[in-house]
């Protein structure tokens, strides 16, 4: 199963889960994909994102996280809880310090929704920090150089020793993202059903 976490102010609806999605319809696997709006809170997104995770263990199924600017950030921390392997795509790395000038009111992306992002929010963030990842074989970090919104360097060194994926220039949407869905698939360790 591919637990796919998006970005602040994204959505199920982003071109990046879109196309994981469409991808593993069309390798059927649509039963292995789970993406959810996640609420603006922090402690709220981990709740909702644990409760599959509880889910897929009742069931016996395996989880690997794909997690997007915070959802790598989110990602991370629940990698590191559960023991799951997680792929990060231009990930949040202080989250805390990156998102502290987006509190107020914001608007989704893709919804249209408008949410408040609270200090109280940022403290939820602080609380899911990661000071270094303890098994970097379980993480594929894939980051593009020209990214705009995060300087890709300090998730290279984060996830040092992890399997990285470092594309000269893009940017935050992460450019080349329909090359690697196969490998992200493979990552999981997903095959079609027979």
């Amino acid at each position: 199963m591919i637990v796919y976490l998006h970005g602040f102010r994204s959505a199920p609806a982003s071109i990046k889960a879109q196309a994981l999605m469409h991808r593993m319809q069309a390798r059927a696997l649509g039963h292995a994909f789970w993406c959810e709006q996640l609420p603006p809170s922090p402690r709220a997104a981990i709740a909702l994102i644990e409760a599959q995770l509880a889910s897929c263990r009742a069931r016996g199924v395996e989880a690997t996280l794909v997690g997007s600017s915070l959802g790598g950030y989110y990602a991370t921390w629940l990698a590191e809880r559960h023991g799951l392997r997680a792929a990060l795509v231009n990930p949040a790395i202080v989250a805390p310090l990156e998102l502290g000038a987006y509190v107020g009111e914001q608007t989704n992306m893709y919804t249209g929704e408008r949410f408040q992002f609270t200090e109280t929010h940022i403290a939820e963030l602080r609380a899911l920090e990661v000071p270094a990842i303890t098994r970097p074989e379980r993480y594929w970090l894939l980051v593009e150089t020209g990214d705009e919104v995060l300087d890709y360097r300090h998730a290279v060194a984060k996830y040092a020793g992890a399997r990285q994926t470092v594309l000269k220039g893009g940017d935050h949407s992460f450019t080349r993202w329909e090359d690697y869905l196969d490998e992200l698939i493979a990552f999981a360790g997903l095959a079609p059903v027979a």
